[in-house]
């Protein structure tokens, strides 16, 4: 058997295709009426495929944004909600401080009660004053006695 330069061996096997290198693949029986419309399937399928992906790709990242926007919120709320505990904290410890004050028997706060005391007393006298003196200048006559009437 002599081989002519060139050309293949070609053994012929039914179903089988020789290719360059020797290896063989299955022949597709391919039907004429489908031939052209198997090739735009197929092409429409991968364009399909790539679609698909890319919509996915984009769910995913519209989820994460999402997920960010939740968490930033998250954040703001929190804080917020710190501040406001705090606040309401700071609140209640000054009300325990104020009625443990209130009760003491200190003398430094003894003193401190008792100043308090004559100061409002004071102002209390004072206010009384300024209420009877608007009191008797409500009394008063406008006009002085003895002045005639304006005609």
């Amino acid at each position: 058997m002599v081989q002519v330069q060139g050309t293949q061996t070609v053994r012929t096997v039914p179903g089988i295709k020789v290719d360059a290198e020797g290896w063989g693949s299955k022949v597709k029986q391919s039907d004429p009426r489908t031939g052209d419309r198997m090739k735009n399937k197929d092409k429409s399928r991968k364009w399909m495929w790539w679609f698909l992906g890319v919509v996915l790709a984009m769910q995913l990242y519209f989820v994460r944004e999402l997920f960010a926007a939740f968490a930033l919120f998250a954040l703001g709320f929190g804080a917020i909600a710190f501040v406001v505990a705090a606040l309401y904290m700071l609140h209640q410890g000054w009300a325990v401080a104020v009625e443990k004050l209130a009760v003491s028997e200190h003398p430094a706060v003894l003193y401190t009660k008792h100043r308090v005391n004559l100061l409002e007393d004071f102002a209390r006298g004072r206010a009384v004053a300024t209420a009877a003196g608007a009191e008797e200048l409500a009394k008063r006559a406008i006009r002085r006695a003895g002045s005639a009437t304006a005609r």
